[in-house]
């Protein structure tokens, strides 16, 4: 098997878990060459290219575009020509086998992210049919012995159809196995598993609380009377959704001349899973709102001067087009040199405090799906013309998916600006383990008091959300003291 070479999900990033394929761009018995680009795969921040690291043939695609995987979980096989396939079913088995590692019983959760009781391996019932009366190959029968995670749909059918288990690569959370798994698996192999459709099940109705179904499926089952245990599951992640209550209500009308009555109005509402991109920023800021005790400073911010030292520089290069908000960056690196407590992350595992020596400032992106934070690394050493031409650059390649995750990762303070969007004011919240976020909103036309009249002045209001747990009120005070100084005499920024 020395000639068969795997392809995985790689890792790009230390915080890449899992990645989503989004297509291949070669072919099952294509050849490719070192260097080619293989298949696309979307992570939680980016969309890159996979490139081959050797010369091959594609000879095995294993995977779906829009399935999502664990890193380092098996994409394809690619081998030369010579090899057979009999030489790559092997290679699979073993693969397969290997990958099915015992893990010790512990919450685990369901396709649909919410908790479920765990899974533990029953005793597989001997299956003394003939290798071929159900179409599943002889490399993919036997008992179940080893503890394996998977859905309780999938051990139903191990059961009934003879699967070991422990010879099927799950590709759920931590490896989990679902139907799909098992019917990819005995698909490889050169097999089927049969067909059910044809089966009409009791009408009887029980507690089928535990079977995973889409709500409008569950809502139709209700309505309909219908078990959702008798339906088979045809939806996404291995649920049953409304087509299949829908189908197993039309086979009962076939075969009854009871009379059905009319379908109970459903709404009509689509379903989307969330993306890749999505599920990371929920985890992250829910965690994030969770664990870090929030608060927030805010103070308003005369922008006449920084207004004004702004439109000079553009007119004297009007290559460098500086935005308020790379002002803001510039004002706010310099601002962390001189409160620097707040230039740190939070090792919340370890109890400890990193403290930074530039400011590595994050900037909020917004992209089609999410939300990413590019890095301005040494923002404090930089010139304006040198930051706003990097600020640039990092938002036009992160909405075109292709920052390298050194570029993205990290940074030791993030800003996040709505004011382009018409927000006056806003909290945002903290992108751990960063301990501060500066939220900026709009620049207006406010009547302010100067040396006792009232005057006309552009202003905007900035908000601090900082982390109780490492700065306290005091520190976030003297930080946006000290902005608001730089802000407003704009020409400490130059120098």
């Amino acid at each position: 098997m020395s000639d068969i070479r795997p392809i995985e999900v790689p890792k790009w990033g230390l915080t890449m878990e899992e990645g989503t394929l989004s297509t291949w761009l070669v072919q099952e018995g294509q050849a490719f060459s070192k260097g080619d680009e293989l298949c696309e795969i979307e992570t939680s921040k980016i969309a890159n290219a996979l490139e081959a690291t050797f010369d091959g043939v594609l000879r095995r695609v294993l995977v779906e575009p829009g399935t999502t995987l664990p890193v380092g979980a098996l994409l394809a096989i690619a081998a030369s020509e010579s090899v057979s396939d009999e030489a790559i079913e092997a290679y699979l088995a073993t693969r397969q086998s290997g990958q099915a590692t015992p893990t010790t019983p512990a919450q685990t959760a369901t396709a649909d992210n919410t908790p479920a009781a765990p899974v533990s391996a029953p005793v597989a019932v001997a299956d003394t049919r003939p290798a071929s009366s159900n179409g599943i190959p002889g490399q993919l029968r036997g008992e179940t012995d080893a503890p394996v995670q998977a859905t309780p749909h999938a051990w139903r059918l191990a059961r009934r159809e003879g699967i070991d288990l422990a010879k099927v690569s799950g590709s759920g959370r931590e490896g989990r196995i679902c139907v799909e798994d098992i019917a990819r698996a005995v698909n490889a192999a050169g097999g089927s598993l049969p067909s059910r459709e044809h089966s009409v099940p009791s009408t009887a109705v029980g507690d089928d609380s535990e079977v995973a179904a889409t709500p409008i499926a569950r809502r139709l089952a209700v309505a309909r009377g219908v078990d959702l245990r008798h339906c088979r599951a045809t939806g996404s992640r291995g649920r049953v959704c409304r087509a299949d209550v829908e189908a197993l209500l039309s086979r009962r009308q076939g075969n009854t001349t009871v009379a059905v009555e009319q379908p109970v109005a459903i709404p009509s509402v689509t379903e989307q899973p969330l993306s890749s991109m999505r599920r990371t920023i929920a985890a992250r800021l829910q965690a994030s709102k969770q664990s870090a005790p929030h608060y927030r400073v805010s103070m308003d911010l005369d922008l006449e001067a920084l207004l004004s030292l702004r439109d000079t520089l553009n007119a004297a290069v009007p290559e460098l087009k500086i935005s308020v908000n790379d002002m803001l960056v510039k004002a706010s690196a310099r601002a962390l040199m001189v409160v620097p407590e707040l230039n740190v992350q939070y090792d919340e595992q370890r109890q400890v405090i990193r403290q930074f020596v530039d400011a590595d400032i994050a900037v909020a992106v917004a992209i089609d799906g999410g939300l990413i934070t590019p890095i301005v690394p040494a923002a404090n050493r930089k010139t304006l013309g040198e930051i706003s031409m990097l600020i640039r650059d990092l938002a036009t390649r992160a909405k075109a998916g292709t920052l390298k995750p050194a570029e993205f990762q990290g940074g030791s303070f993030s800003i996040s600006n709505l004011g382009m969007h018409g927000v006056r004011q806003f909290d945002a919240i903290i992108n751990p383990p960063q301990v501060a976020i500066l939220a900026v909103g709009a620049a207006s036309e406010q009547v302010v008091a100067r040396d006792g009249q009232m005057v006309i002045r552009r202003q905007l209001t900035a908000s601090l959300s900082s982390d109780h747990r490492v700065v306290d009120g005091a520190l976030a005070a003297s930080f946006m003291k000290e902005l608001k100084r730089l802000v407003e005499t704009p020409a400490l920024l130059m120098v």
